[in-house]
C-alpha cells in the first residue's frame, strides 16, 4: 500500500485516495455541540463546543459566506476525522452575525476589522481558559488565525490553513466584492453575489464539481445566509491589510522573527482560485516548519476530499506528538 510521509518543508500533492464511506452533506446542526455566546471587546461571538475540555483544544474559523456548520460539519463527521478529533476538545468559532439563524446586526454596529477578529479569538480562548490551541482555518478564517498566531505565538500550537492568503486584496477582488457588498445590503443574495460565492468556494467551473455538493451550497447561499451581516464581514475582508510576515535568512529552525514560529500545514485544492495565494504564503513561511499540499480534484477540499484532508491532518498531528496510536485509516494511501 503506497504511503507518504510529510517531511519538513516539502511540497506534496495528495492523489488517488479512495473513500470508504459516503460523505454526509447535510447542513443540519449537530446536537452533540453546545453553543455558547461569548462577549468580547468587539462584540458577541457564538462558539460551538464539543468534547472534554481537559483535552487539547482544536479551534476552527470558517470561510466567507459560511459558518461552523456549513464549513466544518461534514469534515468533522467524516469517520476518519471523527476518530482523530476524539482526542481533542473542539471549539468552532462563528464570525459575528454569521451563525445559523443570526439576527440582522444593527446598522450602527461597527463590524470588527480582520485584526479585531483576531483579537476576538484571544478573548474567546481566554474565556474558555484555553492556554494553547491547534487552529484550522479556511479562507477568511485562515487569515484571521494567521493574524492571531503572528501576534500571540505562545497561544497557538500549530495551524492547518486551507485556501489561505496573507496578501491584501487586489483591485479586481476589491471591485467585485464592493459590488457584492452593495447588492447584499440593498437586494440580498442576488445572482451576481451567488455566482461570486460559488466561484470563491468551487473555482471557475462549479458545474463541473460534484453536483449534489454544488446543489447543497447553492441552496444554502440562497436561503440560509443573512446577507446584511455577510455584507459587513465581506467589507472588512476587502479592507484587510497585508499580514506583515517575511521569511528571513534563518534556515536553522531557531525561529524567524517576522514569520509564524509554529508548524503550519498549508493546503489548497487544485481547482481553487487561490492556488497562487497559497504558494505566495508558503514563500513567507519558515521551511523548517511548513508544508504545502495541493489536493487533487477539488476546490472546496475539506468538502470534496475529506479523506485526504483527514489523513493529512493525522500526519500533521503525529508530527507534533498527537494521535500516535492512530496508524491505519480508511483511506487507501497517499502518493507524494
Amino acid at each position: 500500500m503506497p504511503t507518504a510521509v510529510m517531511s519538513t518543508g516539502d511540497d506534496v500533492e495528495l492523489r488517488n485516495v479512495a473513500l470508504k464511506s459516503p460523505l454526509n452533506r447535510t447542513l443540519v446542526k449537530d446536537e452533540a455541540y453546545v453553543e455558547e455566546v461569548v462577549e468580547t471587546e468587539n462584540g458577541t461571538v457564538t462558539v460551538a463546543i464539543k468534547g472534554d475540555r481537559s483535552k487539547p483544544a482544536i479551534l476552527t474559523y470558517h470561510d466567507l459566506g459560511l459558518n461552523y456548520i456549513s464549513n466544518f460539519q461534514a469534515l468533522f463527521n467524516y469517520p476518519d476525522m471523527a476518530e482523530i478529533v476524539q482526542s481533542f476538545c473542539i471549539f468552532h468559532v462563528n464570525a459575528p452575525g454569521q451563525e445559523e439563524g443570526a439576527q440582522i446586526l444593527n446598522e450602527d454596529f461597527a463590524y470588527p476589522s480582520m485584526n479585531e477578529l483576531a483579537e476576538q479569538v484571544n478573548d474567546i480562548i481566554n474565556h474558555f481558559a484555553v492556554v494553547r490551541y491547534i487552529g484550522i482555518g479556511v479562507g477568511l478564517g485562515a487569515n484571521v488565525l494567521m493574524r492571531h498566531a503572528l501576534k500571540y505565538p505562545e497561544r497557538v500550537d500549530s495551524l492547518m490553513v486551507v485556501n489561505g492568503a496573507c496578501s491584501a486584496p487586489g483591485w479586481i477582488e476589491w471591485g467585485y466584492q464592493k459590488r457584492n457588498v452593495n447588492h447584499m445590503r440593498n437586494h440580498g443574495i442576488t445572482q451576481v453575489v451567488l455566482d461570486y460565492l460559488m466561484w470563491h468556494h468551487f473555482g471557475a467551473g462549479p458545474e463541473d464539481r460534484a453536483h449534489d455538493l454544488v446543489s447543497v451550497y447553492r441552496h444554502y447561499f440562497n436561503n440560509d445566509v443573512q446577507p446584511k451581516n455577510l455584507a459587513k464581514l465581506t467589507e472588512q475582508y476587502i479592507w484587510r491589510d497585508i499580514i506583515d510576515m517575511e521569511r528571513e535568512n534563518n534556515m536553522d529552525a531557531k525561529g524567524d522573527t517576522r514569520t509564524l514560529k509554529i508548524p503550519v500545514l498549508n493546503i489548497v485544492g487544485s481547482y481553487s482560485p487561490f492556488v497562487e495565494e497559497t504558494v505566495q504564503l508558503n514563500g513567507k513561511l519558515n521551511p523548517a516548519n511548513a508544508n504545502w499540499l495541493k489536493v487533487q480534484d477539488s476546490a472546496m477540499a475539506i468538502e470534496e476530499q475529506p479523506g485526504k484532508i483527514a489523513e493529512a491532518f493525522r500526519l500533521f498531528m503525529q508530527g507534533q506528538g498527537y494521535c500516535l496510536k492512530l496508524r491505519k485509516m480508511s483511506v487507501q494511501g497517499l502518493l507524494s
